[in-house]
């Protein structure tokens, strides 16, 4: 898929690991997030097609988006993090560009519901808001315009509730 900026977006292979974590390693102060990125990918709550990155025309991989299982509740949900682009690529498309991708292969394998405790300025060009108007928390402080939710059915509400994130989230 390319998008307007001419990313190329695709699910991860096995081959792109390497790159993944080089770009996550970069992207966060600390290394905490690309450790996060390997434990969920050893875990149940990783989905095969949920882990997407974004390639310029050579096949570079540049950007990274991963959605895994969480729960609302009882309510099966998925949990968007981490997102990272390598330094030189940020504010290209590149990050945004996955982040659809990713978005849009949760919708097209039924997923409902998409949490994600972000940058408040950046997550609602996608659809994201306050998850507490929806009735979602969390059992940690954050601040509330920082979590949000996004629902990807139009015709189904989003559950209520706490929402619980995979084991090697920590939390």
């Amino acid at each position: 898929m390319r998008t307007r900026n001419q990313w190329i977006t695709r699910a991860e292979t096995g081959a792109d690991i390497p790159a993944i974590r080089e770009i996550v390693l970069a992207a966060f102060d600390t290394p905490s997030e690309a450790g996060l990125v390997d434990a969920l990918r050893a875990d149940s709550s990783w989905i095969d097609g949920l882990s997407l990155v974004s390639t310029d025309e050579h096949g570079t991989v540049v950007g990274h988006a991963l959605l895994t299982r969480c729960h609302i509740g009882d309510a099966p949900a998925l949990c968007l993090a981490p997102v990272a682009v390598r330094p030189e690529y940020q504010r290209s498309g590149a990050g945004s560009a996955a982040v659809r991708a990713a978005l849009a292969a949760a919708g097209a394998m039924g997923e409902h519901c998409v949490t994600v405790l972000g940058h408040p300025a950046y997550y609602p060009r996608f659809g994201f808001t306050r998850a507490s108007l929806h009735g979602i928390g969390v059992t940690f402080d954050v601040p509330d315009e920082a979590l949000m939710a996004l629902g990807l059915d139009p015709d189904r509400p989003l559950p209520a509730g706490t929402i619980r994130y995979a084991a090697p989230f920590g939390v």
